[in-house]
């Protein structure tokens, strides 16, 4: 059954189907009934699932989290009315926002609330706003947190984790696809040792509470060969740092002697990673090939496809997601709203990407990974779909919408944030 086939069949569902409710809490205590909407906001989920919108073209969303009195902050990729964050609220109760505040003068990626701070990652630093009781925008100009990170054109946002012993974990990218001498040049050997990997291509620790660090000055290089990471969290629950790298691209266009386009467009895997002090990972000099279950030669490093020894030793991923789906925000599960089996599993929104032409593009939806312990307990699927809103996108610019955030409010619904219009979802769980 095709996407849209499906999607239809669930607004009938819906339709004639007779709702249950949850409550949600006002601004002043009082619940009220929690009801979705007639076509779940335009996207299809698993039997017993609803969703609301909560807001609507708030700006080119990025990464989202929700404070524990419910109001939600969303990181801005582009400044929308002079500001990098926006805020909303909801004060009947009924799941939708109805007060919208724009704050800060950077745009950016990072977004999470601790400790009573609201952290933000921009493209060159890390700041936080304290928040007040009861005022939804901080009037409190920010604290630099983290800065002196090198300048760079490609992959230069900052997202980043925290954990519980007050420490943040923050990626900084490679400023390349693969550390070719010339950049994105068909031909071109790769750097050995690669350069980058000296600052970038990796994690970067610092303490959460010390303000005015310099990566050079105060950042403890945690991990390596991370080409770049948008997608990462800290799991609380087994006390490890999880990232899903975005892979290289272009295999086809610089080898197309080595690689067909149907190869290009799925390879390399998306390496989901577990992500310990000390770790060194694929970039540049590797890729893993999920379709093959093994770790590669990166063709810049003399592979062909299928030689598997190269100059240093690196870990492989705990799973392998098809090529260029572009992971970009990750959560782990700790709510009891949803059945059991969600339980500790990890949802990853994935934004689609580009380099599958001239095949449609893939991607668009949020998935979920079952875990037990430190590890997956079985393979991924697809839970939230139908974001873009076509059948066949060709280019990412047509996709309607393009899951980019996520995050969980305390009585275990999801929030889901869009980056084409900035679009704001509230998944939750109805069925018995």
């Amino acid at each position: 059954m095709n996407r849209r086939i499906h999607n239809n069949l669930k607004l009938l569902l819906t339709l004639v189907l007779p709702l249950t409710f949850l409550t949600c809490n006002t601004q002043d205590g009082n619940p009220r009934r929690l009801s979705p909407d007639a076509d779940n906001g335009g996207i299809s989920l698993p039997e017993g699932f609803s969703a609301l919108v909560v807001a609507d073209n708030l700006g080119r969303g990025r990464h989202i989290d929700v404070y524990d009195n419910g109001d939600i902050y969303m990181a801005l990729r582009r400044l929308n009315n002079g500001k990098g964050i926006v805020a909303v609220r909801d004060t009947s109760g009924d799941g939708r926002a109805d007060i919208i505040r724009y704050f800060g003068d950077f745009a950016g990626t990072g977004m999470e609330i601790h400790d009573g701070y609201l952290y933000f990652g921009g493209d060159t630093m890390v700041l936080r706003y304290k928040l007040k009781e009861n005022e939804l925008v901080p009037d409190e100009e920010p604290e630099l947190v983290v800065s002196g990170f090198p300048e760079q054109n490609q992959h230069r946002d900052k997202p980043f984790a925290i954990d519980k012993a007050g420490n943040i974990y923050v990626n900084v990218g490679a400023p390349s696809n693969a550390c070719m001498e010339q950049t994105r040049t068909m031909g071109s050997p790769g750097m050995y040792p690669c350069p980058q990997l000296e600052r970038q291509a990796g994690i970067w620790r610092f303490r959460v509470d010390k303000m005015n660090q310099t990566q050079e000055g105060n950042g403890y290089h945690y991990a390596t060969g991370i080409r770049n990471s948008i997608a990462l969290t800290w799991n609380d629950l087994n006390d490890n740092l999880y990232i899903v790298m975005h892979g290289r691209d272009q295999l086809h266009q610089f080898y197309p002697d080595m690689y067909t386009q149907e190869e290009n467009a799925e390879l390399p895997a998306e390496e989901f990673l577990l992500v310990k002090d000390g770790s060194v990972f694929s970039w540049p000099y590797y890729y893993y090939d999920h379709l093959k279950n093994k770790m590669v030669l990166a063709p810049e490093y003399g592979g062909d496809g299928e030689k598997t020894e190269g100059p240093v030793e690196v870990e492989d991923p705990i799973m392998g997601f098809p090529g260029h789906l572009a992971p970009n925000d990750i959560l782990f599960y700790t709510g009891d709203q949803f059945q059991e089996r969600y339980r500790n599993g990890a949802f990853i929104c994935f934004h689609g990407s580009w380099n599958r032409a001239p095949l449609e593009q893939e991607g668009y939806f949020v998935a979920f990974i079952p875990f037990k312990g430190e590890l997956p307990s079985g393979d991924w699927e697809i839970f939230a779909d139908d974001f873009a809103g076509l059948e066949v996108v060709s280019s990412p610019s047509q996709a309607e919408h393009r899951p980019m955030g996520i995050s969980m409010d305390k009585d275990g619904s999801l929030y889901v944030c869009d980056s084409q219009k900035g679009k704001i979802w509230r998944i939750f769980y109805e069925g018995k």
